[in-house]
């Protein structure tokens, strides 16, 4: 439907339907020609919305609104991040990114002594899929800030104390009687030894998510790492080997590589409260100068 949808709300379809419309009301003979001026709009739609190429523009038009609308929301993400993150870790950040931004320099004056970076073309040295692995970096710092907070900001301890008292209160209660009854005082302790197990359940449930925590923030850690002396070294390529092909694909070869990591900081939302990562990356290498707040 949406293909005939398209077709009937051009504008220009719109003004001759309307068009033809108040002309046959106004010749005095709209029994005649009203049904005249629908057969003919059926048959425009029953053409235009059928034919192959105009569902071919319908669905570019489509994924084209789609990109701009995720586009502006990794921006929002870009912007939020960046105002979020402490001083030290957008220093790491732009430091990596400033390497980067050198190295490439460095490569055109190899290839073409006197030209600047931004007189060659950007896909020589496949600045898009740099992009993507330093918003995925990015995004690995902020998670790692994220993480970092939460784990300040819930005690261990205090958790593991108040399980521990909750298994003493559990035990303290009469035993279970062995037939059930429905006196109001019995109805109270099964309230009572219902509320207690609930309560102890979500203590350990958060042990768990603590633990897990833990090791999904030295996991990170350890990505951080990983990733930044990747991009280092696919930054070293480009002054070495100047094969765009080759060094395209050793991008998508590690971009591959990334993908459990993506997995996980998707799965991380409820310490970051970001958005699942997308395929619509921010222009990192070229455009954006990390603003440092107050850390």
């Amino acid at each position: 439907m949406k293909y005939f949808k398209t077709a009937f709300t051009n504008r220009w379809n719109l003004l001759a339907f309307v068009g033809g419309a108040v002309f046959a009301l106004l010749t005095g003979k709209p029994d005649i020609l009203l049904p005249l001026v629908a057969a003919g709009e059926l048959a425009y739609l029953g053409l235009l919305g059928s034919h192959p190429r105009f569902r071919e523009y319908v669905d570019a038009q489509e994924a084209k609104a789609s990109r701009e609308a995720t586009s502006q929301s990794s921006q929002k993400t870009l912007a939020y991040i960046l105002r979020m993150l402490p001083r030290d870790l957008l220093k790491r950040f732009d430091d990596l990114r400033a390497q980067c931004l050198e190295l490439r320099q460095i490569a055109v004056e190899l290839k073409s002594p006197g030209k600047f970076s931004s007189d060659m073309p950007l896909d020589n040295l496949q600045v898009a899929g740099l992009d993507r692995l330093l918003w995925i970096y990015l995004r690995l710092l902020y998670t790692q800030f994220s993480l970092a907070r939460f784990l300040q900001k819930t005690n261990a301890d205090q958790i593991d104390a108040d399980i521990q008292q909750l298994e003493r209160r559990i035990k303290q209660l009469p035993a279970e009687p062995s037939a059930p009854t429905s006196s109001p005082a019995e109805s109270r302790w099964q309230r009572v030894r219902k509320t207690l197990e609930d309560n102890l359940q979500t203590s350990r449930d958060r042990l768990a998510n603590l633990t897990k925590a833990k090791e999904n923030y030295q996991l990170i850690q350890l990505e951080i790492e990983r990733l930044e002396n990747k991009i280092r070294s696919l930054s070293e390529l480009a002054v070495n080997r100047q094969e765009p092909n080759f060094i395209s694909s050793e991008v998508d070869h590690v971009a591959s590589s990334m993908m459990d990591t993506e997995k996980t900081m998707n799965d991380l939302q409820f310490a970051t409260g970001l958005d699942a990562l997308d395929e619509q990356t921010p222009e990192l290498l070229q455009v954006v100068k990390a603003q440092a707040v107050t850390s």
